[in-house]
C-alpha cells in the first residue's frame, strides 16, 4: 500500500471522526439534555411589576428624548428673527436687510469705480451685503454662548445650594436671574417671566434651548422638565448636571489646546499666498500686476481666490468638531 492511499484514509478517519464528535457524541453523552436543564434552572421568572413611579418617570424621559429629536430637526431651519435673538443684538429683520442691502450697494458702487469691473463688483456686493452680515450674527452668536457656558455651572450650583436649604425652586431661580451676569440673566429673566403669565416651569426651562441652542442649555431644560413631571431628588439630579457641565467644559479647553498646533498650521497656509502675492508686487509690481490688469490673469486670480476658500473652509471643518 502505498503512502497516498494511506494519507488519504488518515483524512478520511480524522473527518468521519470529527464529524462523529461534534454530531453524535452530544447525543449519547447527554450534554444536550444537561444544557436544556441549566437553561431551565437558569430562566428566570417574569420580572416584577415595575413601580408606577419609575414607570412614569421612564415615559417621561422617552418623550424629553422624542422632543429633544424634534428640536434637533428644526433647529436646522432657523428663521432670521430667531438668529438675530439668539445673536442677543437689538436689531429688527427690517433694520437688518435694509442694513444689509446698503452696505451691499456701497461696497459695489466702489468697487466698480475701481475700475474691476460689473461682475467682479457685483460678486463683492453679494459678499458683502450677504455673507457679512450673516458671518457678524454667527460671531456674536458665539460669543454669547461661550459666556452663557461660562456662568452656567454656577449658576447650577446656586439654585443645587438654595434647594437644599429649603427654597423653592422658582425662588432659586430668582436668585440666579439677580446675580448672574448676562447673557444668564436674561435668559432666566426670560423663564421667570414665562413662568409668571401661566406657563408651566419645565415648559418655560425647555424653551431656554430656543433662544440658546447648546447642549448644555437644553440638558437644563430636560432636568427640570422631568423633575417637575414625575418628581425626585432634584437637588441631586442638578448636582450631576453640574459635574457634567464642569466636564464638558473641560473636554472643551482640552479640545481647544489640542487643536492649536492644527490651527496654527492652517493660519499659516491660508495666510501664505496673499503674503507671497503682497511681498512680490512690493518688488516687481509689473510682474505680478497682470493677475487684475489682464482678463486670463483676473480669470486665474479668481479661480484662485475660490480654491482657496474653499481649502480654509475644509481646514476648518477638520480641526473644529462637535463633542
Amino acid at each position: 500500500m502505498d503512502m497516498q492511499a494511506l494519507a488519504l484514509a488518515f483524512l478520511t478517519t480524522v473527518t468521519v471522526g470529527g464529524l462523529a464528535w461534534v454530531f453524535v457524541y452530544p447525543l449519547l453523552s447527554g450534554e444536550n439534555q444537561a444544557e436544556k436543564r441549566r437553561a431551565s434552572f437558569a430562566r428566570t421568572d417574569p420580572s416584577l411589576r415595575v413601580d408606577d413611579r419609575v414607570r412614569s418617570r421612564r415615559v417621561q424621559v422617552e418623550e424629553s428624548m422624542k422632543e429633544l429629536e424634534q428640536r434637533l430637526a428644526q433647529s436646522k431651519k432657523v428663521s432670521l428673527e430667531t438668529r438675530i435673538a439668539q445673536a442677543g443684538v437689538d436689531w429688527t429683520k427690517q433694520q437688518f436687510t435694509v442694513g444689509s442691502a446698503v452696505l451691499g450697494t456701497v461696497v459695489m458702487v466702489l468697487t466698480y469705480f475701481t475700475g474691476v469691473g460689473l461682475l467682479p463688483a457685483l460678486g463683492f456686493a453679494l459678499g458683502a451685503g450677504f455673507g457679512l452680515p450673516r458671518w457678524l450674527l454667527g460671531f456674536f452668536k458665539k460669543r454669547r454662548e461661550a459666556k452663557f457656558l461660562d456662568a452656567l455651572p454656577d449658576a447650577v450650583d446656586v439654585i443645587v445650594r438654595g434647594i437644599k436649604a429649603g427654597l423653592p425652586l422658582f425662588d432659586s431661580l430668582k436668585v440666579v436671574a439677580a446675580d448672574s451676569p448676562e447673557p444668564l440673566r436674561g435668559e432666566f429673566n426670560a423663564i421667570i417671566e414665562t413662568q409668571t403669565i401661566g406657563m408651566p416651569l419645565g415648559e418655560a426651562c425647555q424653551r431656554l434651548y430656543d433662544r440658546m441652542p447648546l447642549p448644555e442649555a437644553n440638558f437644563f431644560g430636560i432636568v427640570i422638565a422631568i423633575q417637575t413631571k414625575s418628581g425626585g431628588n432634584l437637588s441631586e439630579a442638578l448636582g450631576n448636571l453640574s459635574r457634567v457641565l464642569r466636564d464638558r467644559r473641560k473636554m472643551a479647553a482640552k479640545i481647544q489646546a489640542m487643536s492649536m498646533e492644527a490651527k496654527a498650521s492652517a493660519g499659516i497656509i491660508g495666510a501664505l499666498p496673499p503674503i507671497v502675492m503682497i511681498m512680490v508686487y512690493m518688488m516687481t509690481p509689473d510682474y505680478i500686476s497682470l493677475l487684475w490688469t489682464h482678463p486670463t490673469g483676473r480669470l486665474m486670480l479668481a479661480g484662485c481666490v475660490l480654491w482657496m476658500g474653499t481649502g480654509i473652509l475644509v481646514m476648518k471643518k477638520m480641526i473644529n468638531f462637535d463633542f
